[in-house]
Formats: C-alpha cells, structure tokens, sequence
C-alpha cells in the first residue's frame, strides 16, 4: 500500500486500527503496509504497553553522551561567566584550569557552545546598508549617464594581472576610457574620472556597481571616489548587488572588448594598454553599432555643456540647514549630542534638513546619504537619493574664481 499523501501518524493509526480488528495476521499487516515483520510487531508491542502513546515519534537522542562535558565544569563555567560577563572562552579556560586541575576540559569552541546554549553570548548583528534598488532611469541624452566598472582582471604574458577600468555613455555607447591597472586602486580611479572631467565635462550621473573603489559599507554607501563625484556635481548611482545585468549596456560591450583586445593579452602592462587605445578607437569611430542604427558612436556622442571646474569651492547649503563640519573622527555634534557619521566624509561639510519633530534627513551637498534622530542620539541608513525638489542648477557646487597670477 502506498504511503504518499498520509503522514506517518495518520499511517500508523490506520494499522493499529486493522491490527484490533483482527481481520489480518502479523504477517499481512506488514505486507500491506509495507514494512518488515520486526517493525510491525515493534509498533505492536508498544500499543499494548502503552496504549495510543506507544506509537507517537519519540526522540532519537541517546540516553547517554561518554564525551559530554561534567555538569560540575558547565556549572562553574557558567558562574565565571556571569561573575565577568566581558571574560571570553580563552580566559575562562584558565581560571577552570585552577578549578578542575585533574580533569580534561573542553575546547574553547566547547565552551563558546556552552555559554551560547545558556544565553550568555550576543549575537553579533551584521549591519546592511540599505540599497537604492534598480535605477530606473534611462539615459536620454549624451552625458546623461556614464557607466563605469572593472572589468575582470587577467594575467599578462609576463605573468602581471591587468585590471581594466572602463568608462563609457550609455546614450551614445561611446567608450570614453578603458585604462590598464596593475590592481583596483582608489588614487588611480579618481585620477582616471579627474582626466575624463577635464576632457569631456561633467555627466549627470554615473552608474555603477557595489564593488570597491565605487562603493563601500559606509553611510549612504559612500565611497571616497564618489564623494569626489558628487563635490563636483554628478549623482553617483548604484546597480543592485549580484545583478550585472541591470547595467547590461556596458556588460555587453565588456565582452566585445574581452574578445578584440584582451585573446591574446599583452606582453606588458604598456603592451596591454596600446591594444586597449587601438580597441577603443575602432568601436568608437569604425565599429557600426546596432542600438544606434548602425552608425558609429562617435557620429552621436558630443562633450558635456558642463565643464569641470579648476577650483571648488565650500557647497551653499540653503539657509535652513543645520550645517555641520564632520571631524577627523567622522562625527559631527549636534545640539550638544556627538554622533558618528562616516570617517569617508572627514573635514567635509554636512547638512541637516528637519523633515519632522526632532528628525532630520542628513545630505552631503545634495546626496541624501542618512537620517538623524535627535531624541534616540541615532543614524539611521536611508536610500539614498537627490531631491527631486533641487533642479539641475542647484546641484552643480559654486565655483570660486581663478587665480590670475
């Protein structure tokens, strides 16, 4: 008889019930239920000794453990801990050791299972920035967009890694840079975006995913390349985590670049990036592109009207913000309450716009990067995103005027 659909339970009280009805031996009951002899005169001798009782599921544990710890050592073990509640396994071990001179103790992983069984270890809670989600915007114009990413590092024929670091516009799919790196670096990153400002003005926004140099687990997620960004006007945007397909568009042309200028890869580092300038040329200015009607992405791609400035100035926040100056600890004090900000923001200026009774919502410049709770002294993480109600005048930081000697 099958046994899919009824639980074990169901199962064995519906043989319990044809066994009192006598209308089957022993030995058709075991082959109408599909069990072997042993187990079916098992579940009866149990219902005779204990009744209905008899065929509930009991607990495999074993009656006995040879290597469990004494009850004496997990006793003291736990009076230590709570006489020193900050005292870890290691140092509890010792004083045991004075306790029980003549007896084996246990491990310190042991003894860390002990006191977490007896709630006398917290869990440590890992904190989750919390993430922008899926960009949903779509580029409508050159400069509107760049995307950015590492595209996977490869070893060279002199046996050298090369990390790529790539720049492209997502209007026009005009690859503005691919540049060889010996390794991810943050100085190289912000001297590569630097070099493409200068030559083709400031984008709205640059789109990238969660990995180093362009993100980190800091407030707002924000990493010292996009305090760069934003200090100088552009909204730095963030793919979800695992999702590389929500920037497809410069995937994509990752692979064509992976096939033309990287099998075989270069001899040197120097080798490596004269194939890349040769690769860039060619898909900018020779290669049709299909999303573009087959012309080439030179034909469609024009500079920024916004061009990078040569000085920066401090950014004006508007006049009912609580205006704060991040320390070089990364905290900034507020109505006599110091909290922790971020250490990425370090001698920066940071702004509080009240949105409520005792809460405000904290910017750098024009990025929304958390929210103040002045009541409970907290930060707490927020989405970050730009004001819809600034325009695009608003976000760019006023200039201060050149030298003339």
């Amino acid at each position: 008889m099958p046994w899919e659909g009824v639980t074990v339970s169901e199962q064995r009280q519906n043989f319990i019930r044809d066994y009192t009805d006598g209308r089957y031996s022993r030995t058709e009951l075991a082959e109408r239920f599909s069990i072997s002899r042993k187990t079916a005169y098992k579940w009866i001798n149990r219902f005779k000794a204990e009744g209905p009782k008899g065929i509930e599921e009991r607990s495999r544990r074993p009656h006995s453990c040879p290597w469990q710890t004494d009850k004496r050592i997990v006793e003291d073990l736990v009076a230590l801990r709570k006489a020193k509640p900050s005292r870890g396994p290691k140092k509890l071990l010792g004083k045991l050791r004075k306790l029980h001179r003549f007896v084996e103790l246990p491990a310190e992983s042991t003894v860390a299972h002990i006191l977490d069984r007896h709630g006398l270890i917290k869990a440590k809670r890992r904190h989750r920035r919390a993430h922008p989600g899926c960009p949903k915007r779509v580029a409508s114009a050159p400069n509107d967009i760049w995307a950015a990413d590492y595209k996977g590092q490869f070893r060279l024929k002199n046996g050298r890694y090369c990390f790529p670091l790539t720049v492209s516009d997502l209007y026009s799919r005009f690859l503005l840079g691919c540049e060889a790196h010996p390794a991810i670096s943050m100085e190289q990153t912000i001297a590569f975006f630097l070099q493409l400002f200068r030559t083709y003005g400031l984008p709205n926004r640059i789109r990238t995913d969660n990995g180093v140099p362009f993100a980190s687990c800091a407030l707002g997620r924000l990493s010292q390349l996009q305090v760069v960004c934003i200090k100088y006007g552009v909204c730095p945007e963030l793919i979800e985590p695992g999702k590389p397909q929500q920037n497809g568009i410069h995937e994509r042309m990752h692979r064509t670049l992976k096939q033309e200028a990287t099998i075989p890869p270069g001899s040197s580092l120097r080798a490596q990036q004269l194939k890349f300038d040769a690769f860039r040329e060619d898909f900018n200015t020779d290669r049709p592109h299909e999303a573009l009607g087959m012309v080439e992405p030179a034909s469609v791609y024009c500079s920024s009207p916004r061009e990078m400035p040569e000085h920066l100035g401090t950014y004006d926040y508007p006049s009912h913000y609580l205006v704060r100056r991040v320390s070089r600890c990364g905290t900034i004090r507020v109505f006599h309450n110091q909290i922790f900000v971020t250490q990425t923001l370090n001698e920066e200026h940071v702004g509080l716009e009240e949105v409520d009774d005792g809460i405000y919502d904290l910017y750098f410049c024009f990025y929304q990067i958390g929210r103040y709770e002045l009541r409970a002294n907290r930060m707490l993480d927020i989405i970050s995103r730009v004001p819809t109600s600034q325009t695009r005048a608003e976000l760019t930081p006023r200039v201060l005027p050149m030298s003339l000697e």
